[in-house]
C-alpha cells in the first residue's frame, strides 16, 4: 500500500505533462494580475483625459463628444465586438455555464478582450459611470480559459472562477474579496474540487499586484469606529436605503437591458439612438453637476473617507442615473466603481440624522448598503469593503449592513443582477444535441 502511494506520487513529482499543466495556470495567474494592473493605470489616464478635454474645450464640447462615444461604443460592439457589452461579469457567469466551446469562445474569446479594454477605456475618457472591476473580471476569467485550453487543462469552467476571481483580487487589491466573489457571486455555490484553483490564482494575482503597484487601500482607511449604542441606529438607516435604491437600481437595469419595460424595448429598437441618447444625458447631468456624476466616482469617496469632504445631497441620485444609463445603453463598462460611489454618497446624505456618528462611518455604511442591494451578494460585499477600507473594527457593522441591505433587495429585484443579465447570454447558445433514443444508445423508449 505505502509503495503503491509512494509512485502515484513519485508520477505527480516527475510528470512532464503535470508540470507544464502548473506553469501554464502558474503563467495564466499570472498574466491576469499584469492585465489588471496595466487596465486600472490605463483607465486612471483615460479618467484624466476627460478631465483634460473637458477642461480645455468649450463647454458645448461636451454635449457632442460624450453622446458621440456612447454612439461608437454601442456601434463597436454591435458590428466588432460582440459580447462586450457591459460589466462582462453576466457573460463569464454564462461560459462557467455553458456546455458549447464555440459560445463559451464568443463571450470570452481573445476579440472581446481586446474590445472589452478599448471600449471601456473609450468610455472612460467620455465621462461615463462606468468601472473597470467588472470588465477585469471577463478578462481574467479569458485569460484562464484560454490558458485551459493551450495547455489541455480540463475543468475549464473551475479555472473561469479562477480568473474571475484572480481579476476582483488584481482589481481592487482585495484577495479575499476575489475568493468569496468567484464561490458566492460567480459559482453561487462552494465546491471544494476547485476551490484550489480559485485561492492559487488569486493569491498570484493578489503577489504580482502588491509587488507592481503596493499594498494600498482603494478608498483610504477608516479609522472610525461605533463607540456608543446609539451610534447603531446608522446601521438599520444605511442597510434600508442601500437595500431600497440598490434593489431597485437591479430591477431598472434588468428590466431595461431584457427589454421587459415596454417604453424601453421601443427605445432599445434603435440602440444608436438609445446610446446616443444616454449620452447626451450623461453629458448634461455631468455639467449641471460639475461633473460629480461623471466618470468612476472615485476622487470625491475617497476625499469622503480621507478628509470627511462631505458630498452635495443630490450627488447619489445624479451618480445613480448616470450609472443606470451606462449600464443599458449597450456600452462596455462595469458598475462595482460606480455602485460603491453612489452608496458611500447616500452614507454621506444620511449623516445628519445622527450627528454623533463621524461622516466616514456613515459613507462605509452606506456603500456596502448599496453595493450588497445591487449585487445581492452580501459576503462579498462585506469583505470587498473591509478590505478596501482596512478597519477590522467595523467588520460586524458591515456585516450586518450588507446582509440586512440584500436582504431588502431580494423583496423588490427577485433575481440578482449578474444572474439575470446571464441568463440572457444563455439564450444565445446553440441548442443541444438532441439525445440519441435508439435501441443502439440502449436507452427505453417512453
Amino acid at each position: 500500500m505505502l509503495s503503491r502511494a509512494f509512485r502515484r506520487q513519485r508520477t505527480v513529482l516527475l510528470s512532464r505533462r503535470l508540470w507544464l499543466r502548473r506553469f501554464v495556470f502558474f503563467a495564466g495567474a499570472l498574466v491576469v494580475a499584469l492585465l489588471g494592473v496595466g487596465f486600472a493605470l490605463a483607465s486612471d489616464q483615460a479618467s484624466d483625459l476627460y478631465s483634460y478635454w473637458t477642461t480645455l474645450l468649450p463647454t458645448w464640447a461636451r454635449f457632442i463628444i460624450t453622446p458621440l462615444a456612447y454612439a461608437i461604443c454601442a456601434l463597436a460592439v454591435l458590428k466588432l465586438f460582440p459580447g462586450a457589452q457591459g460589466s462582462g461579469i453576466p457573460q463569464a457567469i454564462a461560459a462557467r455555464r455553458s456546455d458549447d466551446e464555440t459560445h463559451r469562445t464568443a463571450l470570452l474569446g481573445g476579440r472581446v478582450v481586446v474590445g472589452k479594454i478599448l471600449l471601456t477605456l473609450t468610455a472612460l475618457a467620455a465621462g461615463a459611470s462606468v468601472g473597470r472591476e467588472g470588465p477585469t473580471v471577463q478578462i481574467g476569467a479569458s485569460v484562464m480559459l484560454f490558458a485551459a485550453g493551450f495547455a489541455g487543462l480540463g475543468r475549464q469552467r473551475g479555472l473561469v472562477l479562477a480568473g474571475a476571481g484572480a481579476g476582483i483580487a488584481a482589481a481592487f487589491n482585495t484577495p479575499l474579496a476575489g475568493v468569496l466573489f468567484a464561490i458566492e457571486e460567480m459559482a453561487k455555490a462552494f465546491d471544494k474540487r476547485i476551490t484550489g484553483f480559485i485561492i492559487a490564482a488569486v493569491a498570484i494575482a493578489g503577489l504580482v499586484t502588491i509587488m507592481l503597484v503596493g499594498d494600498y487601500d482603494y478608498f483610504g482607511r477608516v479609522s472610525e469606529h461605533l463607540t456608543a449604542p446609539r451610534q447603531w441606529l446608522a446601521v438599520p438607516l444605511c442597510a434600508i436605503v442601500g437595500g431600497l435604491f440598490g434593489g431597485i437600481f437591479s430591477r431598472l437595469v434588468i428590466g431595461i437591458t431584457l427589454r421587459q419595460i415596454p417604453l424601453a424595448a421601443r427605445l432599445k429598437r434603435r440602440p444608436l439612438l438609445f446610446a446616443l441618447g444616454c449620452g447626451l444625458i450623461v453629458a448634461a447631468l455631468a455639467y449641471a453637476t460639475g461633473d460629480y456624476a461623471a466618470g468612476t466616482g472615485y476622487a470625491p469617496t475617497r476625499a469622503l473617507f480621507e478628509g470627511g469632504e462631505a458630498v452635495p445631497w443630490w450627488y447619489p441620485f445624479a451618480k445613480l442615473v448616470t450609472t443606470l444609463l451606462s449600464s443599458v445603453c449597450g456600452i462596455a463598462g462595469g458598475l462595482f466603481s460606480p455602485s460603491l460611489t453612489v452608496g458611500a454618497g447616500f452614507g454621506a446624505v444620511l449623516s445628519p440624522l445622527l450627528p454623533d456618528v463621524p461622516l466616514q462611518i456613515f459613507a462605509l455604511l452606506g456603500m456596502v448598503g448599496y453595493f450588497a442591494g445591487v449585487v445581492q451578494a452580501p459576503l462579498t460585499a462585506f469583505v470587498i469593503v473591509i478590505e478596501m477600507t482596512d478597519d477590522s473594527r467595523m467588520v460586524v457593522p458591515v456585516m450586518v449592513t450588507a446582509l440586512m441591505a440584500a436582504g431588502l433587495s431580494r423583496l423588490i429585484c427577485a433575481d440578482p443582477i449578474y444572474h439575470a443579465l446571464a441568463a440572457e447570454f444563455e439564450r444565445k447558445a446553440p441548442p443541444r444535441p438532441a439525445q440519441d433514443l435508439s435501441l443502439d444508445s440502449r436507452k427505453v423508449l417512453p
